[in-house]
């Protein structure tokens, strides 16, 4: 059965007090809210997450359109404006049995109307004033949307073993969620990010994962290892391998036939890579 709605919405804004108050990593806080809250289940933990990440990934923005840069003001309007949540509905849930507490009359005013239009574009796209400067330098007039864009929840990009299967049958055997072939990649399949309280796609546990036919890694990495031109019989340096993704890609390039020498400034990132 699992808590209801208002029960998830209270934990991530205590969550994120966590985070704020003890300055630690978001995983660490969520870790321990679920040690010390044993009645919550998986689904309800990786929704809580999904809730407390996303008011990470929109802080500004939120904080903006909430008049409050708190951890109650963030989440709220992350589910007013991002999630869709109405605000009938806000309403109703803050006052539900462990429910995040009734919404205060300027609560309601700020989050009644969108003022993102009037916000700063920093701001507006979710990345710090000093990030804002390198990346107009760079994107010229597409500096805001690509900002934006890198505060979406990102896609689960793979990469299909091609020593083992292909990507048009790893697609068909992962119909269920919905994937689609890389643009860039010729090996990679991509599933989109999950919305809302929604789960993203536990790959680990896949008999095509357990048997080696995929492996999780980003295009740019496929497309990084793809452009080494690495064939069949010949010796190559991973001078950076860290656990070993692109070392994998090149072995599979060279038809595993060959020899590729891994090797990484951290022992610790390498013995991964024996995995």
């Amino acid at each position: 059965r699992g808590m209801k709605a208002a029960g998830r919405i209270t934990a991530a804004i205590e969550v994120l007090n966590d985070i704020e108050a003890r300055r630690r990593p978001a995983a660490d806080a969520l870790k321990d809210w679920g040690l010390s809250h044993r009645f919550a289940g998986s689904g309800d933990r990786a929704a809580i997450a999904n809730l407390v990440y996303d008011a990470l990934r929109w802080r500004r923005s939120s904080a903006f359109r909430a008049d409050a840069d708190t951890a109650r003001g963030v989440v709220l309007a992350t589910l007013r404006f991002h999630w869709g949540v109405g605000l009938a509905d806000l309403g109703t849930l803050a006052g539900e049995e462990h429910g995040f507490g009734a919404l205060g009359d300027a609560e309601t005013a700020a989050l009644a109307a969108d003022r993102i239009a009037d916000a700063p574009a920093p701001v507006a796209v979710d990345v710090p004033d000093w990030v804002a400067t390198a990346l107009e330098d760079n994107f010229d007039e597409e500096w805001q949307a690509e900002a934006a864009a890198l505060a979406t929840r990102a896609p689960l990009d793979l990469r299909v073993n091609t020593l083992k299967s292909d990507r048009d049958k790893v697609m068909r055997q992962l119909a269920r969620f919905s994937p689609a072939a890389t643009p860039i990649s010729p090996v990679g399949v991509r599933l989109p990010a999950r919305a809302g309280w929604e789960r993203a796609a536990n790959i680990t546990r896949e008999d095509l994962y357990q048997r080696g036919h995929i492996e999780v890694q980003d295009e740019a990495s496929q497309a990084a290892a793809l452009l080494v031109f690495a064939r069949p019989g010949e010796q190559v340096l991973d001078l950076c391998a860290g656990a070993g993704g692109k070392t994998l890609a090149l072995a599979a390039t060279m038809a595993n036939k060959g020899r590729v020498v891994a090797c990484d400034i951290s022992a610790e990132r390498l013995e991964r890579a024996g995995e």
